[in-house]
C-alpha cells in the first residue's frame, strides 16, 4: 500500500505542495527544472501506457500516450520560450521539489491493470493539481520577480490543464464499484 493510502488518500493525490527548499534564483534554473517536470511526467506516462499496452488494456494506454504527448508539448513550449536546444542539467540535489517525484509526475505504484479511462484522467488531474499548487508555492517563495511571474504563469497554465482534465473526466464513463474484479486473475506458481 502507497504513502497516500495509509494516510486516507487517493492514489496520485498525495500533496507535493509545500513550498520549496531550493527556490531556484534565476529564471534560467527556475525553468529548467520546470523543464524536468514536464519531462519526468512524459517518462512516468510513457511508462503507464506500456504497461497498459502489455496488461492488453490498449484503451487506457491509447489515453496514457495522449497524456505523454501533451506533456511532450509543454516541454517543447518552454524549450523554445527559452531559445534552448537542449535540456540544461538540473542536479538532483538542487530540485525545488520535495520527494523523489517532480510533482506533476504521477506516483509509479498509481496504476492497475484493470483501470479504465476514468482512472488514468482521475491520476492526471490529480497531477495536474500537484503542479498548480506546487508552482503557486514557488510563486509565494520566490526571491526574483522574473520567478515570480515565471511561476505564477506557469500556475495559470497549470490551472487550464486541471479544468481540460475535468472536462475530458465529464465525458468518459465513471467505473463500476467492481471494476478492479478479474473474472480471470494471474495465476502464480512456485
Amino acid at each position: 500500500m502507497n504513502d497516500a493510502r495509509q494516510h486516507g488518500q487517493r492514489p496520485g493525490t498525495a500533496r507535493r505542495d509545500a513550498p520549496a527548499e531550493h527556490v531556484p534564483a534565476t529564471l534560467d534554473a527556475f525553468m529548467a527544472q520546470a523543464l524536468a517536470m514536464e519531462f519526468e511526467a512524459v517518462e512516468r506516462y510513457t511508462e503507464f501506457a506500456d504497461a497498459m499496452q502489455t496488461h492488453n488494456n490498449p484503451e487506457v494506454a491509447a489515453l496514457f500516450r495522449t497524456m505523454a504527448g501533451y506533456e511532450t508539448r509543454h516541454a517543447q513550449a518552454i524549450m523554445q520560450n527559452m531559445g534552448w536546444t537542449e535540456a540544461p542539467p538540473v542536479p538532483h540535489d538542487q530540485v525545488a521539489w520535495p520527494g523523489f517525484d517532480a510533482p506533476e509526475a504521477a506516483p509509479i505504484d498509481a496504476i492497475h491493470y484493470l483501470m479504465q479511462p476514468w482512472h488514468a484522467l482521475e491520476l492526471a488531474l490529480a497531477a495536474e493539481q500537484r503542479a498548480e499548487a506546487f508552482f503557486g508555492a514557488l510563486a509565494e517563495a520566490a526571491t526574483t520577480d522574473a520567478v515570480r511571474a515565471a511561476a505564477r504563469e506557469l500556475q495559470a497554465e497549470e490551472a487550464e490543464h486541471v479544468a481540460l482534465v475535468r472536462q475530458w473526466m465529464e465525458k468518459v464513463p465513471r467505473p463500476d464499484n467492481d471494476w478492479a474484479a478479474d473474472p480471470d486473475p494471474p495465476r502464480y506458481t512456485d
